[in-house]
């Protein structure tokens, strides 16, 4: 009996196509940062915004750090008639979406009808917003829909949301592939780019620091229980003992490279290249992150020796850590390109992770430095990884390979490369 795996290849469906999709916008809300500059100064000093929990009392749980979000009103970025429609990871999204398309100077408005589209991931934002709903059936004249139906539907309107607060009347959807999903959203929006939509707001947002997303956490098995942030979330470290939650994320504008220059942009980096793998059952053979990566950039016509700095899915347990320096060694060579893991800075972010990470890769090829892994001083023996620690790593980038596993056995790779 022969094993068959799932390979969701960006090869294998999009075909040739003249348009190069480039990124000419960014929005970012962090943990470490509000805004992508703010955010991208934290970063590269190598702040974090791991913290005690504030949205909720923690005191009970055995897991008590997050990455929250600071500072964020939501009245500054919401409109009032809004507010009582919309959750945090809403107004979160809606605030990204904002500033990326401020950042790559369009206006809705201006694009004829049905241009622009949506397409984001989403992950667990929803137990917020199904807690909303039991709160209000547990109240005496509260709603009477149940939290489970609120589920099926609320990540169509987190992205219903942003479309029409901003008039993009394009394709529009969301993927569902956790971790994994921030990448899988900008792929899906290359190929709506190459079916000639001009202009998709892709990424991805999350957040579900709530007592029923956290309990939902905790059960997964995954967090990280250690009380002191510097030591909590360590991937690839000897001492890795799980990860921290966050929320947040980052939503990109992208388009044709051709159709920028012409309204005068250059952007921060191409697409060249992606593909996704699916895991098998347990037991029925190895992880297939290292087909995704080899899947990535045979889309984009490179080889391994092109990249020059990989951003690790790192998910800070030993084994999955293990897996992710053995799959980069059989790739690179062991310690044969560097590695970071920015996210030590905000924790793992669920379906805005891969996309903050992605904007994190065209930032480092715009200023030609990597950010720094904090906390962890050296990898495990079993990992061998050339890990950025400590601080920012100056260095000559053009290509940047990012990585990213969600819960289930999804796998990510995609391929960014410097514009001009």
């Amino acid at each position: 009996m022969t094993t068959q795996t799932l390979d969701r290849s960006a090869t294998a469906t999009d075909g040739p196509s003249p348009v190069t999709p480039v990124v000419t916008g960014l929005g970012v809300t962090a943990p470490n940062g509000l805004g992508t500059e703010s955010w991208w100064a934290a970063t590269l000093r190598g702040e974090s915004g791991i913290r005690p929990v504030t949205r909720f009392d923690a005191g009970r749980y055995p897991a008590k750090l997050a990455g929250e979000v600071p500072g964020f009103d939501p009245a500054e970025h919401v409109s009032s008639r809004l507010l009582p429609q919309t959750d945090h990871m809403t107004r979160l999204a809606l605030a990204a979406a904002a500033e990326a398309l401020a950042d790559a100077g369009i206006d809705a408005a201006e694009l004829p009808d049905f241009s622009a589209g949506v397409v984001t991931a989403a992950s667990a934002g929803g137990f917020e917003f199904g807690q909303r709903e039991l709160q209000a059936l547990w109240s005496k004249g509260g709603h009477h829909v149940s939290a489970y139906q609120s589920f099926a539907w609320f990540y169509a309107v987190n992205t219903g949301q942003i479309s029409i607060r901003h008039g993009l009347r394009g394709p529009s959807g969301v993927l569902v592939t956790e971790q994994a999903g921030g990448l899988d959203a900008v792929a899906q929006a290359r190929r709506q780019l190459r079916k000639g939509v001009p202009v998709l707001l892709t990424g991805g947002v999350d957040s579900s620091l709530c007592p029923w997303g956290w309990a939902a956490h905790l059960a997964g098995g995954e967090l990280s229980t250690v009380e002191d942030a510097a030591r909590a979330y360590l991937p690839f470290s000897a001492d890795a003992c799980g990860h921290v939650a966050g929320e947040g994320g980052a939503l990109l504008v992208l388009e044709d490279a051709a159709a920028a220059r012409a309204r005068g942009v250059t952007g921060y980096g191409t697409v060249a290249g992606y593909a996704a793998t699916f895991d098998p059952p347990r037991g029925k053979g190895a992880p297939r992150l290292d087909a995704a990566a080899e899947l990535a950039l045979a889309d984009a016509g490179l080889a391994a020796a092109d990249v020059d700095v990989v951003f690790a899915d790192a998910a800070g347990r030993r084994d999955a850590d293990r897996a992710e320096a053995e799959a980069l060694a059989a790739l690179f060579g062991a310690r044969g390109v560097p590695v970071t893991a920015p996210k030590t800075m905000t924790g793992r972010l669920a379906a805005g992770g891969a996309s903050l990470d992605l904007a994190a890769a065209l930032l480092a090829l715009r200023d030609q430095v990597i950010p720094p892994t904090v906390n962890v001083a050296e990898p495990a023996d079993d990992c061998p990884v050339d890990l950025v620690t400590g601080e920012a790593r100056p260095a000559a980038l053009r290509t940047a390979l990012v990585l990213a596993r969600g819960r289930g056995g999804f796998n990510a790779a995609m391929v960014v490369r410097a514009a001009g």
